[in-house]
């Protein structure tokens, strides 16, 4: 896998590259303390925390989605008080399901980050396997020079979603569960159902208690995406569909983000959903 760093891969860097940087994104959107806590209590030795609701998430407005792109000046201060430079390499982790780190992965690459990976099986795995935690706070050495590039191929907003509703060159995926997706629940946003015409995805199909899906599995789920000229990924508020980007990258699809997201789409009142049986 292109963008994942095996358990005992990070455990020699860590020892050995004085240029890892190894970031800690555990968070749960439900309680915005619970990372945090976490992260207190026991993280991968050298990890510096960052916070999806302090970093990751840019202001909430009346649109945008619940949780819309950070200032990225502002996130890019951040990465340098981590300890991030443009000659690190990156490694992110959260509990084990991607999501978390898979936030953290696409803005760094949204930022023209490149040498960026995904720890497999994450926290839950690295404790499994016994390897070296600690609960020291250690401050990092803030670094002075991190670029930003930010690569806009990579977003798209909704005015980019309403014409794609109407191409048959664009798969629009939502990456939410099937019983949101079909509109049968809503548990967090005004209106049940999906974008129009968007193929469901769902994003927890991929990594099955810490196991990813391997690659002659992820070419056979994404096979008809590769039909389409373009492909927009979105899920509620632009964490989990980077899962389904991060895999769809792996077999060679070069998909885009609708970062805000069903609960970006659902705060126009004009704009459509449809739901299922």
């Amino acid at each position: 896998m292109n963008h994942f760093i095996t358990q005992t891969e990070l455990a020699t860097k860590i020892s050995t590259d004085n240029n890892l940087v190894v970031l800690d994104a555990r968070a749960e959107l439900m309680d915005s303390s619970a990372g945090w806590n976490q992260y207190k209590t026991s993280h991968i030795k050298s990890a510096q925390f960052v916070s999806m609701e302090d970093t990751l998430t840019g202001k909430i407005r009346t649109h945008g989605g619940r949780h819309p792109l950070p200032n990225m000046e502002n996130f890019i201060t951040a990465m340098k008080k981590v300890g991030m430079n443009d000659s690190s390499m990156v490694v992110i982790y959260d509990d084990g399901n991607l999501a978390m780190a898979g936030r953290l992965w696409w803005l760094l690459k949204y930022a023209g980050k490149d040498n960026v990976y995904l720890l497999e099986g994450g926290m839950k795995k690295w404790l499994e396997n016994k390897l070296e935690v600690t609960n020291v706070l250690k401050e990092p050495v803030t670094s002075n020079s991190l670029s930003l590039n930010i690569k806009t191929a990579l977003l798209v907003d909704v005015h980019e979603v309403k014409r794609a509703v109407r191409s048959t060159d664009t798969a629009i995926i939502d990456s939410r569960a099937y019983e949101r997706y079909a509109g049968q629940v809503e548990p967090l946003d005004t209106r049940p159902g999906h974008i129009p015409n968007a193929l469901n995805y769902p994003w927890t199909d991929l990594v099955n208690n810490g196991q990813l899906m391997n690659k002659k599995e992820l070419e056979e789920r994404f096979e008809p995406l590769q039909n389409y000229k373009e492909v927009i990924v979105h899920c509620g508020s632009g964490i989990t569909g980077t899962v389904n980007i991060l895999f769809m990258k792996e077999v060679g699809l070069n998909p885009k983000l609708y970062l805000g997201g069903y609960s970006d789409w659902v705060s126009y009142a004009d704009n459509k959903v449809e739901t299922k049986n």
